[in-house]
């Protein structure tokens, strides 16, 4: 089955229809711009703070909000009538992570203007960004798809967002207790470090690795989502 973008953009405008009814979802989005405005005022240089604002974007609207739309379709018994309808696992996908991807692209460049971050190679951040924008809407499409309801979305994302947005914190202790040496791995640190090269002067010769590892979480969590979604399409 070839691939049709006029039924993803169908799937894209009834999530959009739905989002802007739950206002709990869609207030959501406003969160991390309270704290960019926060910070902005504080007049922040760190580029860990930046990235602070950054990755909780993304869990607060990449995944919460994927996580949200699909256990919404779960909760009201939808889902199975797209899976059922002619629409491709590509295209429902696809469609279903349009809305998600806008939002975080779009709230993360208003954040950055808030805050005053302005990476010296855009280029490669931006890469970088993007491609963790893709992993964290699998991580809640696969949230979604193991959950039933948007409020029991509401509680698994949490630890999602404490470990993503707040696991920097856990690296002083990574010393100390060599077990933590994974979390170096984390995507939200690898994206960290690139923006700490990168505003050395790194160019993507030095920060493919960090990419790379992206790209690697990206490919692995999406490997699951297809395995879910395909089992509970036979379900």
């Amino acid at each position: 089955m070839t691939f049709s973008m006029k039924r993803s953009m169908a799937i894209l405008y009834k999530d959009y229809k739905d989002v802007s009814k739950n206002l709990y979802v869609s207030t959501t989005v406003l969160l991390p711009l309270v704290m960019a405005a926060i910070y902005g005022r504080m007049g922040i240089e760190a580029i860990d703070t930046h990235y602070m604002v950054i990755n909780m974007i993304f869990s607060l609207v990449a995944a919460y909000v994927q996580c949200s739309l699909i256990a919404e379709e779960k909760e009201k018994n939808t889902l199975r009538g797209l899976m059922l309808s002619p629409a491709s696992t590509l295209e429902i996908l696809f469609g279903k992570s349009l809305l998600s991807f806008i939002s975080t692209i779009a709230v993360i460049i208003i954040a950055a203007f808030l805050t005053g971050y302005n990476p010296d190679n855009v280029i490669i951040v931006g890469m970088a960004i993007i491609l963790s924008a893709v992993f964290y809407i699998g991580v809640g499409t696969l949230l979604g798809l193991l959950t039933k309801s948007v409020m029991e979305a509401s509680v698994v994302i949490l630890p999602i967002m404490m470990i993503f947005s707040f696991g920097s914190f856990l690296t002083p202790f990574i010393e100390k207790y060599p077990v933590l040496k994974f979390i170096e791995y984390l995507p939200n640190l690898q994206l960290i470090e690139l923006a700490n090269q990168v505003e050395a002067g790194a160019g993507l010769a030095d920060v493919w690795f960090h990419l790379a590892v992206i790209i690697v979480w990206t490919a692995a969590v999406f490997a699951l989502v297809v395995a879910v979604y395909k089992k509970r399409m036979m379900d």
